[in-house]
């Protein structure tokens, strides 16, 4: 089939994406901005477009049989998203009958509609009710919290329960929740293509566990292995509630209060006939959340809720499609001659926090060629050392030894070589793909799984962008004191260890070439 995807740079619809192309469907994506889809290797017809623009729907729309619809207002602001959410579904209902579109395909939210719903939840349902009134069948599926690696709501879960031991909880914790994990929604999604009797129908989905907001949390600290106390109070309203995610969770508000205010409305399946029409067997909350862990843990983590966008401000620039944060790097570091600036090895730094990891990244340009950067990267560690503050990790291999760890007496295999298994100092090597990336995994003593990464990347204009990134995934507040406590010792080193790496590789006689390929 034709199929428009809309919120493909999303969290659900960046994961159905791949999997209707992998089925060997025609897909066209819809988005604000193309350059936002420019690191997806997609096979997929991109087309320039908003909901809330009519007019610029219909080319995207021209030929589709199925549209689905997976966006909402709310990543533009908490204020007014129910009045953008239903001008955005009428001017999408219109275009898709408008086009002939045999299908909408929409993803809703859970709740009974004869309670008193959250204006999030209620504003979910209505998006719906307005997409069949445009006279096109419409296949909705209702779900509550959706458990995976990214997801908003496990987000939330995820930084409360890691960051606070003891939790004083409002009356929702005990609201009954039916979460539903995020493969099972994508199968969903997926094979209502191929169920002819799911068209023109409403279809509530979610997990085989009815479970309160508190038993998540619990299990989530079970998964991890974290003892939590949760003390509930009826002083706390929702709203109140709200204020203390906003300082315990980098989730925003505009996420957070209409997520929250929807916690005191009973979400669980009442309509079992998903299960007559679609053979499915959706997974346990347990085994959803330690899917998820285990995704984050590997680096596997395919979107998140940060990068939904939402709409851009009128005149703002958009990046060019295919540009590279690392050659838009490399260019501010290099002269107007095209020369680097080699004896300064300036190093650009930035830290986030992403799925419950702190990621630590810094960038420096070497005139070096990639395949003498990398033999540099390849060679660290055992004899050699660490280019920079070597005696700091020496006494970091010391104290991890009284500590009871490994320390760093294990060295390495091979002076040169690196393979993925080796044991290097106190790091063990985890990825190695030569010329271009080596990955340690910690095996030091830390409240938290850590990794240390190196990517080498060619530049158009000769030299290389060398990219070195610190993760660390704290375990409750005392990986947090640890990572924060060290930070400023970090940097120091860090950064000295980029522009050493930068330094001694312009230094070495150039290697043998490798196969590399330029950053896209």
């Amino acid at each position: 089939m034709r199929i428009l995807v809309t919120g493909c740079t999303g969290y659900v619809g960046g994961r159905l994406v791949p999997r209707l192309v992998a089925a060997g469907h025609d897909v066209v994506c819809l988005v604000r901005d193309p350059a936002r889809l420019a690191g997806r290797d997609w096979p997929v017809t991109i087309r320039r477009g908003d909901v809330l623009d009519s007019a610029g729907l219909a080319p995207a729309m021209a030929g589709a049989e199925v549209a689905y619809y997976l966006v909402h207002a709310m990543a533009a602001g908490a204020r007014g998203f129910e009045t953008r959410d239903d001008r955005a579904a009428r001017a999408f209902g219109q275009a898709a009958r408008e086009a002939g579109v045999g299908r909408i395909v929409y993803l809703g939210a859970l709740g009974a509609s004869d309670s008193q719903l959250s204006s999030h939840l209620a504003s979910r349902q209505h998006v719906g009710d307005v997409l069949r009134a445009a006279g096109v069948p419409v296949t909705e599926f209702r779900a509550a919290v959706i458990i995976g690696s990214g997801s908003v709501s496990f987000e939330m879960i995820r930084y409360l329960t890691e960051r606070l031991p003891v939790m004083v909880t409002p009356r929702w914790v005990t609201t009954r929740c039916q979460p539903i994990a995020i493969d099972d929604v994508l199968d969903y999604l997926a094979r209502c293509l191929e169920e002819p009797a799911s068209a023109g129908r409403t279809f509530e989905i979610g997990g085989p566990d009815i479970v309160t907001y508190g038993d998540m949390m619990r299990g989530y600290a079970a998964a991890r292995g974290l003892r939590r106390l949760l003390i509930a109070v009826p002083v706390l309203t929702p709203r109140l509630s709200s204020y203390w995610v906003d300082l315990v969770t980098p989730v925003p508000a505009s996420y957070s209060h209409p997520l929250i205010e929807g916690l005191r409305s009973e979400v669980v399946v009442r309509d079992r006939s998903a299960d007559q029409v679609f053979a499915l067997r959706p997974m346990p909350y347990e085994a959803a959340v330690r899917r998820a862990l285990d995704l984050t843990r590997t680096g596997r983590v395919e979107t998140s809720w940060v990068d939904a966008q939402g709409p851009l401000p009128a005149g703002a620039p958009l990046r060019p499609a295919g540009a590279s944060g690392a050659e838009d790097f490399a260019r501010q570091k290099t002269g107007h001659d095209g020369t680097t600036a080699r004896a300064a090895h300036v190093v650009a730094a930035e830290t986030t926090s992403r799925e419950g990891m702190i990621v630590e990244r810094r960038r420096v340009v070497s005139a070096a060629a990639p395949a003498a950067v990398f033999a540099t990267v390849a060679g660290i560690g055992g004899r050699r050392g660490w280019f920079c503050a070597d005696r700091l990790w020496r006494l970091r291999g010391l104290l991890d030894r009284v500590a009871g760890g490994v320390g760093m007496r294990r060295g390495r295999r091979n002076p040169d070589d690196l393979r993925p298994g080796d044991p290097l100092d106190f790091w063990r090597v985890e990825a190695v793909d030569t010329g271009r990336l080596v990955r340690l995994r910690a095996e030091m003593r830390l409240p938290g799984p850590a990794w240390l990464q190196f990517e080498v990347a060619p530049r158009a204009k000769g030299g290389s962008l060398l990219t070195q990134t610190a993760y660390f995934q704290p375990r409750g507040l005392a990986g947090l004191a640890y990572w924060y406590g060290l930070s400023p010792i970090h940097s120091r080193i860090f950064t000295g260890l980029a522009r050493a790496i930068a330094r001694r590789a312009e230094a070495l006689p150039a290697p043998a070439p490798v196969p590399v390929s330029y950053d896209r």
